[in-house]
């Protein structure tokens, strides 16, 4: 961007944050470093290692910066990143502006001349710096990144993925295609970002129950489970920690049938219990069907000692 313009070719150093690999042959060069590149349009030709002379005009320049840049601010106080910015910007400007000796010219005049009309525009849109990382997808069906976690479809549970994280977004990938795309969460967050499409269908539904619904459902069944939903849900400090309790009742219909459950809340309502594991023990137990106060009648002894009611009649 200082430039105005961009190389059809860069060769770098191998620096560890520029080339992963140094190689010959085959570089591997670092992600972020080669999204950039593609990003303007521009391909790393990193330098051969120990070969200072693929890079010597590199190398002089930075001579140059030591001796007309930094020595000359070296007894400067600056008091941000942008005042020490302009100041640099200034001292290259001057720096360029200058005659060489060697070249018989300035160093801006020449860069106008022969290398701005050699090198290709930028694009519209500057280049936003990624991070990208491996992450291993959770039996939850989240990637934890940076203290937080970001669902990815159920499918890829334990899988391998790749992260690329910038300022405002976190993307998760899977052979090089994109599979989830989240805003990144605020540093210390350590919650969790969760789409709705990537739960498994019952997850989902859990996530879009209501009260209103638990509600609707328990009427359909009858009154006593009607009643017995409703006071679950206003029992707890907030409706949702009430929602699986009352799911698990409402199942219930599922194995002893609607006209069971009805009784059995009845009679879960009679000794004031509010439990599933009470309702399901009431049905287990077939109290459903007896009083609160109605003790079981045993049968008849039938035994030749037991003369039996008639025999005082």
């Amino acid at each position: 961007a200082a430039f105005g313009a961009v190389p059809a070719l860069v060769v770098s150093d191998n620096l560890k944050s520029g080339v992963i690999r140094a190689c010959f042959y085959e570089p591997e060069i670092n992600r972020s470093y080669a999204e950039m590149a593609a990003h303007y349009g521009t391909a790393i030709l990193p330098a051969r290692p120990y070969k200072p002379r693929d890079k010597a005009k590199v190398e002089g320049a930075v001579l140059l910066v030591q001796r007309w840049i930094i020595a000359r601010l070296r007894n400067r106080r600056f008091f941000s990143l942008d005042e020490l910015n302009a100041a640099v910007r200034e001292e290259v400007a001057r720096l360029n502006a200058r005659v060489s000796r060697h070249l018989g010219a300035a160093r801006q005049e020449l860069f106008e001349t022969l290398d701005r009309p050699a090198m290709q525009p930028l694009p519209p849109e500057p280049f936003v710096h990624a991070d990208w990382r491996r992450a291993t997808v959770g039996p939850d069906y989240h990637v934890r990144l940076d203290g937080h976690h970001y669902s990815v479809p159920h499918e890829m549970i334990r899988q391998q993925l790749w992260a690329r994280l910038t300022s405002g977004t976190v993307e998760i990938f899977r052979a090089g295609k994109r599979v989830a795309c989240h805003r990144r969460a605020a540093p210390g967050d350590t919650g969790a970002t969760t789409l709705n499409d990537h739960r498994p269908a019952s997850h989902r539904r859990y996530a879009e129950t209501t009260p209103s619904q638990l509600r609707e459902r328990a009427a359909r069944i009858g009154p006593a489970t009607a009643i017995l939903i409703d006071v679950i849900l206003r029992d707890r400090p907030h409706p949702e920690q009430g929602f699986r309790s009352c799911l698990g009742i409402l199942r219930l219909s599922r194995s002893y049938g609607p006209e069971r459950l009805e009784a059995a809340c009845d009679r879960a309502l009679a000794i004031n219990t509010r439990t599933m594991a009470s309702v399901k023990s009431i049905l287990i137990n077939r109290l459903d069907g007896r009083r609160p106060n109605q003790s079981p009648e045993a049968p008849p002894i039938t035994h030749a000692n037991i003369r039996g009611a008639k025999f005082f009649h």
